[in-house]
């Protein structure tokens, strides 16, 4: 993959159903339309935990991502299989209900022109289309490379279309029409940032999509910088435009109750009632591909992380298996396509909640420090690039991760802290049995 296909592959990972859902999650949490605070935020975390992810995935462009970069940056203390084991171990977790998130949110998508879908024909929907989705991904990576820039211009046509829709249609007055708790910082103003911010990093996760295939990236040293901090400035940009022109024309406590909130906008910029129900229709169409090429980027990173680790020997050795043509982890794909399946049974609010604090604890704040660790210790790892202002980046996503995670649901930060344990002794056990098998 190039520069334009890493990029792609990056953005169809990020804007997926997410934004289309979370908008009105993000109004009830700020408790008025001043969301774009959170994207701010969102964007500047983004930011900086990119700028994270270029540094190390310049130096260590394999595949696998955060697992080479935590085994390598705690090797000095003893701890870097334990930090690689770790990361695996939640992976399991955390990709199943990604995916199964993104595809759940597509089923409920749907709901605008399939009023009459029953709760099982939703959880079956969302099912086969994680299945459709580990299907396409079934074949080499020239392929993948050049389907994601397909899927790309559909992402950018949706939401482009929102965004030229509220130009002529939407007030800048009613989307500015902040209340005067929005002006005024205390106790409350950032706490719902913190709730807000959580969602809008949902929204926003997948920047880092391209550090999991670095290995099958051209000239990964330029690549994988340059296509992280392009994907998040692009992304940023339109959701901003996006909630914009949206709030423009809704009142944001329509908003707040609306689970269609952009087929429901694109539907109101016509005054013929039959067109609105076209476009509301064609619009939903578009999400839902969005929602699908979501998926697509996500299976195709998440399923190269089990395939490295057990190739170094820190992980299942079934999982390290190559497809004798096609020459790609098939093993690994089919396994995180197929655990994702059960996931689909259940709420987007079941799947989201606790998901980014269970990261945040058992991945980005160490990923952080890593990032440090790598560049003052590990003197014999090249550093081909070197973070702007390093490394304060760093250090200000550390802040903020934690800011975003003691902000959060005290069940989130209970199940977090459990989990954590889980795998320290879930590494014992692997130990036990894999201990003496080295890479």
């Amino acid at each position: 993959m190039g520069l334009l296909e890493a990029t792609a592959t990056n953005i169809i990972s990020m804007v997926g159903v997410g934004p289309f859902l979370t908008i009105p999650f993000m109004i009830a949490a700020m408790s008025g339309p001043h969301i774009i605070y959170a994207w701010i935020v969102g964007a500047f975390l983004s930011l900086c935990d990119g700028l994270v992810y270029a540094q190390l995935g310049a130096a260590l462009p394999g595949s696998g991502g955060s697992y080479l970069y935590l085994r390598e940056a705690y090797k000095p203390f003893g701890l870097g299989r334990l930090m690689a084991f770790v990361f695996i171990f939640q992976t399991i977790l955390v990709a199943p209900l990604s995916i199964a998130g993104g595809a759940v949110g597509f089923s409920d998508y749907l709901r605008f022109f399939w009023t009459t879908m029953t709760t099982g024909q939703h959880h079956l929907l969302a099912a086969s289309v994680c299945v459709a989705m580990t299907v396409l991904l079934y074949r080499d990576i020239q392929s993948i490379g050049r389907l994601t820039v397909v899927m790309l211009a559909v992402v950018l046509l949706t939401v482009g279309w929102v965004i030229v829709a509220g130009f002529f249609t939407s007030s800048l007055a009613q989307a500015f029409d902040f209340p005067a708790e929005a002006f005024r910082i205390d106790a409350k103003l950032l706490t719902g940032l913190g709730a807000a911010s959580v969602l809008a990093m949902y929204s926003y996760g997948g920047y880092n999509q391209v550090s999991n295939i670095g290995e099958e990236v051209r000239d990964p040293v330029r690549t994988i910088p340059r296509s992280i901090v392009l994907s998040i400035v692009i992304v940023a940009v339109l959701y901003m435009l996006m909630t914009t022109a949206i709030l423009g024309m809704i009142p944001w406590q329509e908003a707040e109750q609306s689970r269609t909130v952009a087929s429901n906008f694109i539907a109101r910029t016509f005054s013929d009632p039959g067109q609105a129900q076209i476009a509301g229709w064609v619009m939903t169409g578009l999400i839902l591909f969005v929602a699908a090429s979501s998926l697509y980027g996500l299976i195709l990173g998440y399923s190269r992380v089990p395939f490295a680790a057990a190739r170094d020997g820190d992980f299942f050795r079934v999982f390290a298996r190559v497809h004798p043509t096609k020459h790609f982890p098939h093993v690994s794909l089919l396994t995180i396509g197929l655990i994702s399946l059960p996931f689909c049974f259940f709420t987007l609010g079941q799947l989201v909640s606790w998901l980014m604090q269970v990261q945040i604890l058992l991945r980005f704040v160490w990923q952080c420090g890593a990032v440090i660790l790598l560049y003052e210790l590990r003197k014999d790892i090249p550093q081909p690039f070197k973070m702007w202002l390093y490394p304060v980046p760093a250090v200000v996503s550390l802040l903020l991760w934690l800011y975003l995670f003691f902000t959060g649901p005290w069940e989130g930060i209970v199940f977090s802290f459990a989990f954590l344990a889980v795998s320290v002794a879930a590494y014992a056990v692997f130990l036990r049995s894999h201990g003496t098998e080295r890479r």
